[in-house]
């Protein structure tokens, strides 16, 4: 029997590879009226997102309505507010894609979405948790109260480390990382992104910034580093926002300080939201037990964000960058806000932080990768955090501690 020398080998493994390489469809934004779907597929350049290029003029149909695209995402408009609708993707006569939606109401008294941070790993870990979020988006998807989207804390993206490799500058770097450990979800509700240190130049490359303003379709319409969107006719107002030193160019620089024009527009937002539930998300904690990032080394960089939320009512904020889950009491030094970390989408550190929680005024903690169910009913919030096993959350004397239940008055 003849042998295949190693660099052909090699080559043919590669071209195997390459011919089973599948497209990724995923949900770009949902509103009461209208979808937008995205599709690409693993390769050289700008192969999925907004700028992507072409594959060839597409067929888009969800329900009974079609629209035909040259681009490598389409905007279905006319749809009926929260329906559930199948969706395909042609190109050339081949189905590329299929899957279903479900738009959003026009006005609501209920909401449940996830939380999930410092995922974009690319390891066995992170696809476990991709699974257990698309369990539920599954289970739920029939039911009075679905899933209608998800929101990053941040980290979306990891290079390898030391030498930082597919740090997410090119979109190749994107399916390990989230395209393929998330299809499940992406094919039913949109991700709504925050920034976090690893999403460029404060950490890893400058070019991962634009891939991730290219790759995620942001409420509006334009790629934003910061951005509002609204749900259920005034239910809730959320405010993704951008908590790092990542620069478009230049060197690193803060786009947080309290005289910077992210500040000035998140207070006017705020003071402007007649919102039931106004939700800042963003990737670094104002209070953090630890084990890495403890408070006191980072919460002097936010800390100016924290009246503003005071005094817009705001009562639930969702963070990331610690690789664990953490919650605060609701008192003074918090000024009545829960503030959540949830940065373990991926990543984990494991180091015991009850030492530090009662100086972070942190409640409970919980060193597993997890995500965070969220559902809201009229003026009741529910706050759990899931795994592909049980989260085993617990408070500074070591007793179990149940999900968090916040209520407005």
């Amino acid at each position: 029997m003849s042998r295949v020398p190693p660099l052909a080998a090699l080559m043919l493994a590669a071209a195997a590879c390459a011919s089973a390489q599948t497209w990724t469809v995923y949900v770009g934004a949902l509103s009461p009226g209208a979808v937008i779907l995205a599709w690409g597929k693993p390769g050289a350049g700008n192969v999925i997102g907004r700028d992507a290029k072409s594959y060839g003029t597409a067929r888009v149909t969800v329900g009974s309505k079609s629209v035909e695209t040259g681009r490598a995402w389409a905007r279905v408009d006319g749809l009926a507010p929260d329906t559930r609708y199948d969706y395909t993707i042609q190109i050339g006569g081949e189905t590329v894609g299929k899957g279903t939606v479900r738009t959003w109401p026009r006005t609501a008294t209920r909401l449940s979405f996830i939380v999930v941070g410092d995922y974009g790993a690319g390891s066995r870990e992170e696809a476990l948790i991709g699974a257990a979020m698309a369990k539920v988006v599954d289970e739920r998807a029939n039911s009075a109260n679905p899933i209608r989207f998800v929101l990053t804390t941040g980290d979306n993206i990891y290079g390898t480390f030391l030498i930082r490799r597919q740090s997410g500058a090119k979109d190749q770097d994107w399916w390990p990382r989230l395209f393929t450990p998330f299809a499940g979800v992406l094919s039913q509700v949109p991700f709504y992104p925050s920034l976090g240190n690893h999403d460029g130049n404060e950490s890893e490359k400058r070019g991962d910034l634009p891939v991730y303003l290219d790759n995620f379709f942001f409420p509006g319409g334009n790629p934003a580093r910061w951005y509002q969107f609204s749900f259920g006719g005034g239910l809730a107002d959320f405010f993704a926002l951008d908590s790092t030193w990542n620069s478009e160019s230049g060197p690193p620089s803060p786009v947080y300080l309290e005289g910077s024009e992210q500040t000035a527009w998140l207070k006017s937002q705020l003071s402007q939201s007649k919102a039931l539930w106004k939700i800042p998300y963003y990737h670094h904690p104002i209070f953090n037990a630890g084990p890495f990032h403890e408070s006191k080394k980072s919460d002097e960089r936010l800390k100016h964000w924290q009246p503003i939320f005071a005094a817009a009512g705001v009562r639930t904020v969702f963070q990331g960058h610690e690789h664990n889950y953490q919650v605060t009491f609701a008192d003074e030094a918090t000024s009545g806000i829960r503030f959540f970390i949830s940065g373990a989408g991926g990543e984990l550190r494991r180091g015991d932080v009850r030492r530090n929680m009662a100086s972070a005024h942190t409640e409970a903690w919980a060193a597993q990768r997890h995500f965070l169910l969220v559902d809201i009913e009229g003026k009741t919030m529910t706050v759990e955090p899931r795994s592909h096993e049980a989260v085993r959350a617990i408070l500074r004397d070591g007793s179990p501690a149940s999900p968090v239940r916040i209520t407005l008055p």
